[in-house]
């Protein structure tokens, strides 16, 4: 008979936002005629650039010709695309990373799951509390926790709470820790990391062996000229960090799938007789044998991004949501709520009035003012209390939302 994988009987009942659709779609069905704003998920709402759409139809023009027919690409991505991340994401900002140590993929939610494959068992590994799901849920999958308690923490893996009193930014643990996750700027509180705050990871790491993986996904809405968007700024970091990345939130791809993850060919780790084994070498294994690769049309659109008008586009785009974001916090704020994030981050993370729980703030703003957001208790035990606000979205549904709260909802 065949058997299952038993770790996946040890997820929660429900992965947050199918959660969350469930409710919505609930309330919808009893409440046909509600007009429900969303502002949960983090997708994206605004046509991709016109930069990255004339370059893809090209692509497509160029897959009706035989002599420009373009069939498997490199697993590793296109040199031409990963040139131009290596020379202006990186090099730009002083970050020694080669184009050869960038992997091309289908999306950063995907990589910081897999890179979990190359990997053993052993590891002590630490996460954030809140923290993004999928970092403890792809750990669940596979096999590197025990059994979730009645606070949903899993056992093997060391929590890190963040709060206000520490900025949101994990403190440095005591104990030997193996994998770190570090989410900069943060989802779901909106926090941002200092270059010190990350030095003092990359020295840990650098002390105890440690692997940082760290989700920059939301780089380019950084504002402030003092903090850095890639650990890679940090000396000492090739040897440490793996990066992830991703073209979703900057250029408007989460429709169309295009991320990377940098693994510097300086990064080892132990293998079972001791021996130091290049992280960069096994994870091209796994790409070549399990990734065809993001196809030429998205690949083209992504290159777009690094070109002149490409950039202006983008950053049209980082521009708009962090308007979104400014406008939530403003009425927010006015509405008596206190509320975190949103400078350099497109989430807005608020406290939860009179004490109330996440997931009644979530039904009482569905059910009072037909708005969504997201319960911050989803992100683990320490988001008990909060609640996220996603900038995804647009300007009329974004200001229509914030006026419901602010003159309908009674708090």
């Amino acid at each position: 008979m065949a058997t299952i994988n038993d770790n996946y009987l040890k997820l929660k009942a429900g992965y947050l936002f199918p959660e969350i659709a469930r409710r919505v779609n609930t309330f919808a069905a009893d409440n046909p005629d509600a007009s429900i704003i969303r502002l949960g998920i983090g997708d994206v709402t605004e046509p991709l650039p016109a930069a990255c759409r004339q370059a893809m139809i090209q692509a497509v023009e160029e897959m009706g010709d035989r002599t420009t027919f373009k069939g498997y690409g490199p697993e590793q991505g296109y040199t031409w695309l990963r040139e131009k991340i290596a020379a202006q994401d990186f090099q730009a900002r002083g970050a020694d990373i080669d184009a050869s140590e960038i992997f091309i993929s289908d999306g950063s939610k995907c990589d910081t799951g897999n890179i979990l494959e190359i990997f053993g068992h052993n590891n002590t590994i630490a996460v954030t509390d809140p923290v993004y799901p999928v970092y403890v849920d792809t750990n669940v999958m596979a096999g590197n926790t025990g059994a979730v308690n009645d606070q949903g923490e899993y056992a093997g893996l060391v929590y890190l709470p963040i709060s206000a009193e520490n900025n949101f930014t994990a403190e440095i643990p005591s104990q030997k820790v193996d994998l770190i996750y570090l989410c900069f700027p943060n989802n779901p509180t909106g926090a941002v990391a200092t270059k010190a705050h990350l030095q003092a990871w990359v020295d840990y790491a650098k002390a105890n062996n440690s692997i940082i993986f760290f989700d920059a996904a939301y780089e380019a809405y950084i504002t402030d000229p003092n903090i850095p968007h890639s650990i890679y700024e940090i000396p000492g970091a090739r040897e440490v960090a793996i990066e992830f990345r991703s073209f979703s939130k900057n250029a408007g791809f989460t429709g169309t799938r295009c991320a990377l993850t940098v693994i510097p060919k300086t990064l080892t780790a132990k293998a079972a007789d001791g021996a130091d084994v290049e992280l960069w070498k096994l994870w091209n294994r796994r790409q070549s044998t399990k990734f065809n690769g993001v196809s030429y049309i998205v690949q083209k659109g992504a290159e777009a991004v690094y070109s002149a008008d490409g950039q202006s586009q983008i950053q049209t785009l980082v521009n708009f949501y962090l308007e979104n974001a400014k406008i939530i916090r403003q009425q927010l704020t006015t509405a008596g709520l206190q509320v975190y994030g949103g400078v350099n981050a497109p989430y807005v993370w608020v406290k939860t009035p009179n004490g109330i729980s996440s997931w009644e703030f979530f039904d009482k703003l569905l059910q009072t003012v037909n708005v969504v957001g997201t319960p911050g208790s989803g992100f683990g035990a320490a988001g008990e209390g909060y609640f996220r606000i996603s900038a995804f979205n647009s300007r009329e549904n974004v200001e229509t939302a914030m006026e419901r709260i602010t003159t309908r909802l009674s708090l």
